[in-house]
């Protein structure tokens, strides 16, 4: 199939690399990277092998791109509002759009932009960095797990797992509103708790206060997610989580890199839509909602 990233840092210049170098067609919107991506091609340092994608199919405008079967959205959610301006020149077929995104409640809000458009979420697990122009290190992990939403062609779904998996990619496919809340398990704790305690996942992990503390926020996430009916979402997967989490390289959370770097901070779709989401279904998320209440302080004396 044909492939269209929208978001050419860490996450889509990782997946967009390695579906070019199987031999896919991907096609890249740039910003800031345009012109060194168009002359200099990309880089992706990798712990599976590093490899460079010369002659990039690289754009600066929607407008310009060609018809695609599948689309990526790589970018942050705090830019979720542009995709009302960049997703209508290269949607007017109907093709799957995948969202490889953190946060809950995306899916919904993009239906309700285009009704009739398919669409799915990409869970990613992967340590990667956008770290220069056109230059991505990827330093752990790096599976994808595929939750249909709203997508009625099964073809589709199964061709776009193929292509991954062809592509080197550890592939799944996975029951969409299970796997939102199992990736929320970790990214609440996570990226909140390594900006607000200015430090790194191992360094959390290590000492036994924070580690106790961690732990009972990932346990409201599996409290909450029983209060809206996911099913799945259990303290198996918590204990799971702290596991490979110990087994990583010491990792700043793309939150706390924006953070680091004054940019906006994923908030909204990361912490206040579920915790909305929690309290309506009579599971209130206190650890979680004094976090969020932190994170806003610490942006607004930040940006």
């Amino acid at each position: 199939m044909r492939y269209a990233i929208i978001g050419t840092g860490a996450i889509g210049g990782f997946y967009g690399g390695r579906l070019c170098r199987a031999g896919y067609e991907v096609n890249f919107l740039l910003h800031t990277d345009y012109e060194y991506v168009k002359q200099n091609g990309l880089q992706i340092d990798s712990c599976d092998g590093s490899f460079h994608i010369d002659n990039v199919r690289a754009y600066s405008s929607t407008e310009e791109m060609p018809e695609v079967d599948v689309v990526l959205v790589c970018l942050k959610s705090t830019r979720e509002h542009l995709l009302a301006k960049l997703l209508p020149p290269i949607v007017k077929n109907n093709p799957l759009v995948v969202l490889i995104q953190n946060g809950i409640g995306l899916e919904a809000d993009l239906q309700q932009q285009f009704p009739t458009l398919p669409i799915a979420a990409g869970l990613a697990f992967i340590c990667s960095g956008k770290v220069g122009p056109g230059h991505i290190d990827h330093q752990c992990y790096g599976s994808i797990n595929i939750g249909n939403y709203s997508c009625k062609d099964q073809q589709t779904i199964d061709a776009l797992l193929t292509d991954f998996r062809n592509a080197g990619i550890e592939t799944n496919s996975v029951e969409y509103y299970q796997a939102r809340w199992k990736k929320a398990v970790w990214n609440m704790p996570f990226n909140g708790m390594t900006v607000a305690l200015d430090t790194t996942t191992d360094r959390l992990l290590k000492n036994p206060s924070t580690r106790a503390l961690i732990r009972a926020q990932m346990m409201e996430v599996v409290a909450a997610s029983r209060a809206l009916g996911v099913s799945g979402v259990d303290e198996a997967f918590v204990e799971n989580m702290l596991t490979v989490t110990d087994a990583m390289t010491p990792y700043k959370p793309s939150m706390k890199l924006d953070f680091d770097n004054h940019r906006q901070m994923e908030i909204d779709y990361l912490y206040t839509r579920g915790i909305k989401e929690a309290r309506e279904a009579g599971c209130p998320m206190p650890r979680l909602e004094m976090l969020e209440q932190q994170l806003r302080f610490l942006e607004e004396r930040n940006l």
